[in-house]
């Protein structure tokens, strides 16, 4: 059970899932603060008080904060845009290595399978 257990943890797809997570936690303490400190700031400039934590509806003794609902969506909606503008940013930085490596010389490989077709055409044409 040892064994099976150590076999799991040494495969990649564990490790990798691991590093994700720590990786995710951090980033997310960053993108709050992010939200928190500069966008919820210029939001609340133009359309005013962004706090809605004061909202609440009351029905005899229950209080229903839908203030702190609609505070929680809103940050949701921000944080999920701005984790959308740095992935689509780390993506077209991607890209263009991706790019970069594509404009590299071929592989041996593909030298080799050149020549090859370049002899089959030299061959085919003088008979």
């Amino acid at each position: 059970m040892i064994k099976e257990f150590k076999d799991f943890i040494a495969r990649g797809n564990v490790i990798d899932m691991a590093v994700g997570i720590i990786v995710g936690a951090a980033f997310t303490s960053i993108v709050k603060s992010l939200v928190n400190n500069l966008i919820n700031p210029l939001i609340g400039i133009f359309i005013g008080k962004i706090d809605l934590s004061n909202l609440v509806w009351t029905v005899g003794d229950a209080q229903f904060k839908y203030g702190s609902f609609l505070n929680a969506v809103i940050n949701f909606l921000i944080i999920s845009f701005v984790v959308f503008l740095m992935v689509k940013a780390i993506n077209k930085f991607r890209k263009k290595e991706d790019d970069k490596k594509k404009d590299a010389k071929p592989s041996e490989e593909a030298q080799y399978l050149k020549e090859i077709a370049t002899l089959l055409k030299e061959q085919n044409s003088q008979k």
